[in-house]
């Protein structure tokens, strides 16, 4: 995923919180909240594992991701990993994604095969 969708500031991961929808599922929490271009948070406690833990998280979150870069709507998401996140497989992982955007309604587009095209 490119760095120019990534959510940085500290200050916009806590306007997400305030002010943005969320939606869970049994590995992942999703909140969306408004705005004019598209921007993606990774959030991952430390409670889920050490430094190497996280991060692994965070780009399998970040690749799963990815394939929705274009088929979402604007606004300022914040993934948030639960500690089952840890030992959950790669392919769980994209099934939640995809789950949580549906739930949002945040995808343009409702075709069958979104999730599974090759780039």
């Amino acid at each position: 995923m490119e760095r120019r969708y990534r959510l940085k500031k500290n200050r916009a991961f806590q306007y997400v919180y305030r002010r943005g929808h969320s939606v869970a599922c049994r590995n992942l929490v999703m909140l969306l909240a408004p705005g004019r271009e598209l921007k993606i948070g990774f959030s991952v406690s430390k409670k889920t594992g050490n430094a190497v833990t996280r991060n692994k998280i965070k780009r399998r979150l970040r690749e799963c991701f990815r394939p929705y870069l274009g088929d979402v709507k604007t606004g300022l998401y914040v993934i948030v990993a639960r500690s089952s996140a840890a030992e959950a497989a790669f392919e769980d992982l994209k099934k939640d994604v995809r789950y949580l955007l549906k739930k949002q309604n945040a995808l343009l587009k409702h075709s069958s095969d979104e999730g599974n095209r090759a780039e």
